[in-house]
């Protein structure tokens, strides 16, 4: 079914020649239907890359979701204009008045800042203390998983000795739950990171839960147990070049990076890395939306 967007939007012909349905605003408003209304908060230095990923995803299910992208008051972004923001993004201050069915914050690399030295930080509290109320469920990725942690449970970030990148197997933990399934026992997610939260410090907290992780890249998903709270430590939105874009950045910054693992064929850059995580990447969004978002969400949010 159909992802609802602002068709002016550049990433919307992308979407179509992926053969990916992209709803008119003059067809939507014809349709008896309300469509789940999913606000994302896009942090990712490349918006339109961050764009294309996540509404792949999220156009992955029988449901019509309408989608509000929303920007930070707090921060100058560099690498998107003002004219794109102001055209296709909305302000927190626009936006907080209203309810949504899920809200999806994504990561951002300030992952070696301490959480306080984040410019946007007083906002980003704010926004997450506003989703208790106006927000059905959120989903927090990456570096977002890390602050929403630390915000709501006060569980800390720990520097890593080299920067964790690649794609890594995991096990999914817990049977029966709506999260997972139709995941199998081990199933690839890519991670591309510095920091990360520890298990036992998740464990400390009876209200959270591990429903999947990694020898390598430790806790994975992370569900708090009123369901309106879900943290995923790594990037499975991650288009398949992106590992191969973050590393060959790095290479050309002199930061002389370690090859991602488990990524290249042979482990070798010059080859076309293989896709190993589509299939659980959808199956993760799609069970989000249908058993967090759908079946929760009132019909009337007034």
């Amino acid at each position: 079914m159909p992802v609802r967007i602002n068709e002016k939007m550049p990433v919307v012909q992308r979407l179509l020649n992926e053969n990916i349905f992209v709803m008119t605003e003059y067809r939507a408003a014809h349709q008896d239907i309300r469509p789940l209304q999913i606000a994302i908060l896009n942090i990712m230095p490349e918006k339109e890359s961050a764009e294309l990923q996540m509404l792949r995803l999220l156009s992955n299910t029988a449901l019509q979701v309408e989608i509000t992208f929303i920007r930070l008051d707090s921060h100058t972004y560099k690498n998107a204009s003002a004219e794109y923001l102001n055209a296709f993004y909305k302000p927190f201050a626009e936006v907080r008045k209203h309810n949504y069915d899920g809200l999806i914050v994504t990561g951002a690399p300030v992952e070696n800042l301490a959480f306080e030295e984040v410019d946007y930080w007083k906002e980003l509290k704010e926004i997450m203390e506003w989703s208790r109320l106006h927000v059905t469920s959120t989903m927090y990725i990456c570096w977002a998983a890390q602050a929403g942690l630390y915000y709501f449970y006060g569980i800390p970030k720990y520097r890593f000795d080299k920067k964790l990148s690649g794609v890594y197997p995991h096990r999914a933990l817990k049977y029966g739950m709506n999260l997972t399934r139709g995941f199998d026992d081990v199933f690839y997610a890519p991670h591309s990171r510095y920091t990360g939260v520890r298990k036992e410090d998740v464990l400390a907290h009876t209200e959270l839960t591990i429903l999947a992780d990694s020898e390598q890249a430790g806790a994975y998903i992370i569900l708090d147990q009123g369901t309106s709270r879900i943290f995923i430590t790594g990037h499975p939105e991650y288009s398949l070049e992106t590992l191969s874009n973050e590393y060959r950045r790095d290479l050309a910054k002199g930061i002389n990076p370690q090859i991602p693992e488990n990524y290249f064929p042979n482990n070798d850059p010059s080859q076309k890395p293989l896709m190993t995580w589509r299939c659980h990447s959808n199956l993760l969004f799609s069970n989000w939306l249908n058993y967090y978002v759908y079946q929760e969400t009132p019909y009337d949010f007034s």
